[in-house]
């Protein structure tokens, strides 16, 4: 006998009285596969639709189905391949994309000197931005600093009025964005490669700056609030070193096992010829060879679902694994 996969019934109706406040659903929500959303016909739509947005920032691997007296097909509930990666896969290709606090990435080669950047009045009155320096206007070196772009994005704020200067290095700037046009300014002492991260897209503050980006990246935003229950998404290429990863997971389950509900994801282990699948509950694993890699790029992908994650330390010790 195998696990299919975990179902989990919620009344839309309710809901709302326990979700901030009972362990218990929250763990329900973080322990689901598939997720019906019931009483649909008893709550506005507009509620209906912040009810799922909280549910998936809370578990983003769940199937949600809104329901009526719990009527769904059958085939929503049954051979749904909960524990089937592969499976997964074929249903949303994006299931263990990494999420980021920056939506976007702009690579410029920027001359010494001062670049005017434009900016119009957008979905939000704030934008965080992160401006990096870089080897070589490169995909790699862009890739490169992504880690360090997420540990700026965690750190506190540094306002920038209208008029003021953002800076290459690690730290976050946060432009002030009223009504009408704004306009900063980018100040580049030394010749080279840089990379623009920006909380949102720029396309919804139609951004400008006079130099064409060299290459650009769109990012899965984390949309991450102060929430208790959170997704954290690893992807990474390069194999992993078995005995590094053993220690790894040793130690992270026996010290925070209770709180990663579910985790599971692909790996490629160094000198090993085919993919390997894992999955875990709490503090238990589970993992096996699959199917050859073939011609396939050989990379990793792993999805923690659980309460207070620490996504730089998860990102970081898995990166320590590399061989």
């Amino acid at each position: 006998m195998a696990l299919d996969g975990v179902v989990t019934v919620i009344d839309a109706r309710h809901i709302w009285q326990h979700i901030d406040e009972s362990s218990e659903a929250k763990e329900q929500i973080a322990f689901a596969d598939v997720i019906l959303l019931n009483k649909t016909d008893l709550v506005p739509a507009g509620e209906i639709d912040r009810l799922e947005a909280r549910i998936r920032e809370m578990n983003l691997a769940a199937k949600v189905y809104r329901t009526e007296r719990a009527e769904v097909g059958m085939d929503k509930i049954l051979n749904i391949g909960g524990f089937n990666l592969d499976r997964a896969l074929e249903v949303d290709p994006m299931f263990l994309e990494p999420e980021y606090p920056f939506e976007w990435a702009g690579v410029y080669q920027f001359e010494a000197g001062r670049y005017d950047l434009v900016m119009q009045s957008g979905p939000d009155p704030t934008m965080n931005a992160v401006l990096m320096p870089l080897e070589n206007a490169s995909f790699q070196s862009l890739e490169s600093v992504q880690f360090d772009a997420v540990l700026t994005f965690s750190d506190k704020e540094q306002p920038v009025e209208p008029g003021g200067s953002i800076s290459p290095g690690t730290i976050l700037h946060q432009l002030m964005l009223r009504d009408g046009e704004k306009r900063f300014f980018i100040d580049i002492r030394r010749a080279g490669a840089y990379a623009l991260f920006t909380q949102h897209h720029p396309d919804e503050f139609a951004m400008a700056i006079p130099v064409e980006y060299a290459l650009q990246k769109e990012y899965k935003p984390d949309h991450e609030h102060d929430e208790e229950i959170s997704s954290v998404g690893i992807t990474t290429e390069g194999d992993v070193d078995e005995k590094k990863l053993n220690k790894w997971l040793q130690k992270l389950l026996s010290e925070n096992g209770v709180d990663i509900f579910r985790m599971k994801g692909i790996l490629s282990i160094a000198q090993h010829s085919r993919r390997f699948v894992f999955q875990g509950v709490h503090m238990l694993f589970d993992g096996r060879p699959d199917r050859e890699w073939g011609s396939e790029p050989r990379h990793n992908s792993l999805i923690f679902i659980g309460r207070n994650l620490d996504r730089a330390g998860l990102t970081k010790g898995f990166e320590q694994c590399l061989a």
